[in-house]
């Protein structure tokens, strides 16, 4: 999440309540998690599990609650709530700002765009050229959009994303300041939902086509020219390489990676990351060919099982 214009440690640090460790006048050019920190980007971490990994990150600048040295070229913003302190820097420099309209006076529609009756476009959105937006869709702020794209009725692209952390009084949202991207010729089927992601984007590549009823998290990637069938379940921060069919109801684990031309049949269950260039079945998902093997096996048991006794 990139800010309008940089700002400096000492700024930073003055919103959330912060003590500058090491250079105050540092400039940041935005704000990320640690999965998509940049150099120039403000992070947090507020677990000691993490500590060390987030110093050696990217990051120029980390909200953290232990006063520690700053690594070099890095300044830290001690702070006792990082996690906290973070959402504050989120609301404060992406706030929600209610529309007046249902197409805001600040989207940008690209020529030959065709949007129909009901549908809603958000603040700072782009649409790029030819595009189709049925009715009843909701495209959120900062949502981009590019040219030959079709959305099917009551679809919500950039709702924010399901992410909380667990406190003894109860779940504490992370708020969601990140961006949705469609790319050139997507077409999202009826009923879908694509959430934002959370510091970055969440996109859905060039050709890609979703049947109805598929979920997206937050800060997936889905590469070029997949096929998602209807009720896909994609949770957050999970990456789908190129080529990829994923037929119906297949859930997706987060935090994994699908390798590119993978094909995984119906109702298959991934929980982690697999090759590509392979067809998959299950729950957990598996090599089709290993699966219809043990499928083959667990039918002649009845018949084993009469040998035995």
């Amino acid at each position: 999440m990139n800010f309008t214009h940089n700002q400096t440690v000492a700024e930073i640090a003055a919103i959330i309540g912060g003590q500058v460790i090491g250079n105050p006048n540092q400039e940041i050019i935005g704000l990320n998690e640690l999965h998509v920190v940049r150099n120039g980007d403000v992070t947090f971490v507020d677990h000691p599990k993490y500590y060390e990994k987030v110093l050696k990150s990217a990051a120029s600048v980390v909200i953290i609650n232990k006063e520690v040295e700053a690594p070099q070229n890095k300044s830290l913003i001690y702070h006792t709530a990082p996690f906290d302190a973070f959402n504050q820097l989120i609301l404060h420099f992406r706030p929600f700002l209610p529309s007046t309209a249902m197409v805001d006076p600040s989207a940008v529609i690209g020529e030959g765009t065709i949007i129909q009756p009901g549908a809603f476009v958000g603040k700072n959105v782009t649409i790029g050229k030819n595009c189709l937006i049925h009715a009843n869709v909701t495209i959120s702020a900062y949502s981009v959009i590019g040219d030959d794209v079709i959305i099917q009725p009551n679809s919500v692209i950039g709702g924010d994303g399901y992410y909380f952390q667990r406190r003894p009084q109860g779940y504490v949202k992370f708020q969601s300041g990140g961006r949705v991207v469609l790319q050139d010729r997507v077409e999202i089927g009826a009923s879908c939902t694509i959430d934002k992601g959370v510091t970055g984007d969440t996109i859905i590549g060039e050709g890609t086509k979703m049947d109805n009823h598929c979920q997206v998290g937050h800060d997936t990637v889905i590469g070029k020219n997949c096929l998602i069938g209807a009720f896909a379940a994609i949770a957050g921060v999970t990456v789908i390489e190129d080529d990829v069919i994923l037929w119906a109801r297949v859930a997706i684990n987060k935090d994994i990676v699908i390798g590119a031309k993978t094909v995984i049949l119906a109702t298959s269950a991934v929980d982690k990351s697999i090759q590509g260039g392979k067809v998959y079945m299950g729950a957990p998902a598996i090599e089709v060919r290993q699966y219809w093997k043990e499928q083959a096996s667990i039918r002649q048991l009845p018949e084993l099982l009469k040998k035995i006794r």
